[in-house]
């Protein structure tokens, strides 16, 4: 399936555990390398839809050195935005808490921005989905915060955990770029990009 691909070794440059899923799903051959103390911080004039691909980008230059000259590196950032508010990582569960009581009974919308970068060329891109929250109670926010504990989730909740099931009324794009990665967009530039890519060489 991704013959084009033999002689790449491919890098998910990521410490999600969701995006390790996702590519999974792509039957596609991979490691997963973990960096830490990479800066997301952003400027504070970027437009809310660009930040998950500023921070992308971020993550790609990171793991710049340790591409070799047959590798491609996948990187990704996911945000929550209601309004004009962003909702990244909370820092404890009492922001957690908060995050999800601003989310009960609201639309809001998930960003998340990809890159797919070898030696010599790179691919940037964003995806947009739009969630609907039914209302919580204060009684299911705290199940959900102590049971699953999603600090290491945008918007304090993972789409494919019980509250997923309990507290989505509509989604508006694709649940994988809820849970973090939009595999299908994804798989699509692997597929042309870098097969053209190939082809030409």
């Amino acid at each position: 399936m991704w013959k084009h691909l033999d002689d790449y070794q491919i890098i998910l440059g990521s410490q999600s555990p969701r995006r390790v899923e996702l590519l999974r799903g792509l039957d596609l051959p991979f490691e997963q390398i973990r960096l830490e103390g990479v800066d997301e911080s952003y400027p504070t004039d970027l437009p809310l839809e660009e930040i998950p691909l500023y921070i992308a980008r971020v993550k790609a230059e990171a793991y710049r050195p340790l591409l070799g000259e047959r590798t491609l590196l996948i990187t990704a950032d996911t945000l929550v935005f209601i309004g004009d508010k962003v909702l990244g990582k909370p820092r404890d569960a009492a922001e957690a808490k908060a995050m999800l009581r601003e989310l009960s009974g609201q639309k809001h919308t998930v960003t998340t921005g990809v890159v797919l970068m070898t030696p010599d060329r790179s691919v940037a891109f964003s995806d947009t989905a739009t969630v609907e929250f039914l209302p919580l109670t204060d009684e299911e926010i705290d199940y959900y915060v102590t049971r699953y504990q999603p600090l290491d989730k945008a918007g304090a909740y993972g789409i494919q955990e019980w509250i997923g099931y309990r507290a989505i009324r509509r989604i508006e794009g694709s649940f994988y770029t809820v849970m973090g990665l939009p595999v299908h967009l994804v798989g699509e530039q692997l597929m042309s990009i870098f097969q053209t890519n190939t082809s030409n060489r």
